[in-house]
């Protein structure tokens, strides 16, 4: 529920009355004494189904700017009358399957307050992007989730969608214009970070090992599933600010879909990889489209118009277009994670056939110990290194079985596809001793 300060401008009062006696509004009256273009202050109380439809008659008898609306959420209302009122706001509302939202007023104050202003906005999405990059390098969960928390990207995604709906053009460039510059931002953050930890023998590692990592392995080569957190991010958060609700947990969810692939990506420019974090380049982009392609559907989907009915085909015009336009490079780009998806489950056979291969050819005394593949290839991958470690008893020679386990795991090798894919496989056979005896 909310409650509504109306400042009436002179000539106005009565047809404010009028209005609020129409709806069955209770209301109280008070004078303005300050000298100013006021006579009266009146504030009453509304379900918060009924601030928009009532805003906006008393928009058409004339309180619009040169009047001050203040609308703030009250915490209960003792009223009979009230309770009257809000059922019967409620079963409008039903009827027309917008449930319990808040006006549109309200609605982009709130989109205009979650876009932040520049500078805290490049400060803690920097911070964010180096806290990330920090948590995938030291393979920690818990730190990359922590990078999560402080990214401010919820903000500006509900911005562009909620000024593409209204109609509020400065409000919807904004938004596109912080979306654009975050994710530039975060790239290059973690970029720079990447390099200096690098250069600085911090993390001594090859860029082979540093993909090898369990948080950035996750994050080279997306699915297709990837696309349900981003479409969950999107919904959620366009609920959630048009419901009136804390958005913080979503923009954690948001911030799960975009922060820890974009530091994927300035780790693999970095280690001077780029073409190997071209699936989580691809993965921010899917995501960033897919936020706000399912914002934009809820919100317009909820019943948020233009206030001047005039502009409402202008919005809706511009909406379907905005609409198409990520319709279709987000069906493009999941046709990518769709390639991706495949590419996963080709190299899941090929590991477990080339491990059941290998083992055939072992003799009872010895062991597969490991099996490490690289994959080369953009969008489906193919093995460009496979090293095998085998483990024999100490007191015997290594067993001659390099020749055979070469020719079979070369062949078992899927065919290299895409311009990156390589013609010859490395195959390296690694014999460690291993003392099988036990106290």
């Amino acid at each position: 529920m909310r409650l509504v300060q109306v400042m009436v401008p002179t000539g106005k009062r009565e047809a404010v009355l009028d209005v609020l006696d129409e709806e069955d509004v209770d209301y109280a009256v008070s004078d303005e004494t300050s000298g100013r273009d006021y006579t009266a202050v009146v504030t009453f109380p509304l379900p918060t189904a009924a601030v928009e439809p009532v805003l906006d008659q008393l928009r058409g008898v004339g309180i619009e700017r040169d009047a001050y609306t203040v609308v703030i959420q009250a915490e209960t209302v003792v009223s009979d009358r009230f309770e009257a009122l809000e059922e019967r706001y409620e079963a409008e509302e039903e009827e027309n399957g917008n449930g319990d939202r808040i006006a549109r007023e309200e609605l982009v104050a709130r989109a205009d307050e979650m876009a932040p202003t520049v500078r805290p906005y490049v400060l803690m999405t920097a911070v964010s992007a180096v806290v990330a990059t920090a948590g995938l390098l030291l393979d920690s969960p818990a730190v990359v989730v922590g990078s999560m928390v402080i990214a401010p990207l919820i903000g500006p995604a509900m911005a562009a969608s909620v000024g593409t709906v209204v109609d509020d053009r400065d409000l919807a460039i904004r938004g596109v214009k912080l979306q654009a510059l975050g994710g530039g931002l975060a790239i290059a953050a973690a970029a720079l970070f990447a390099v200096l930890l690098r250069v600085t023998n911090v993390v001594p590692l090859t860029a082979a090992e540093v993909f090898a990592i369990g948080e950035v392995r996750e994050r080279l080569a997306p699915d297709v599933l990837s696309l349900v957190i981003a479409l969950g991010a999107g919904t959620a958060g366009a609920v959630s600010l048009a419901s009136g609700v804390s958005s913080a947990l979503v923009g954690v969810m948001i911030a799960a879909a975009l922060v820890p692939p974009t530091a994927v990506v300035g780790i693999g420019i970095a280690w001077g990889e780029p073409q190997s974090v071209v699936g989580s380049a691809v993965l921010v982009l899917v995501n960033i489209l897919a936020i706000n392609l399912v914002a934009l559907v809820v919100l317009w989907r909820l019943g948020y118009r233009p206030k001047l009915w005039f502009r409402e085909e202008e919005a809706r015009s511009t909406t379907i277009q905005r609409i198409a336009v990520l319709a279709i490079a987000l069906l493009l780009l999941t046709g990518m994670l769709g390639a991706f998806t495949y590419s996963s489950y080709r190299t899941n056979d090929f590991e477990k056939d080339a491990t059941a291969a290998i083992e055939a050819e072992l003799p009872p005394e010895a062991m597969l110990l490991d099996l490490e593949v690289t994959y080369e290839g953009f969008p489906l991958q193919t093995p460009q290194t496979i090293v095998v470690t085998v483990g024999h008893p100490p007191s015997s020679s290594p067993p001659p079985v390099a020749t055979a386990i070469r020719d079979r795991v070369s062949a078992l090798a899927p065919d290299p596809i895409g311009p990156f894919g390589h013609e010859e496989i490395r195959v390296e056979i690694r014999y460690v001793g291993v003392d099988r005896s036990t106290a």
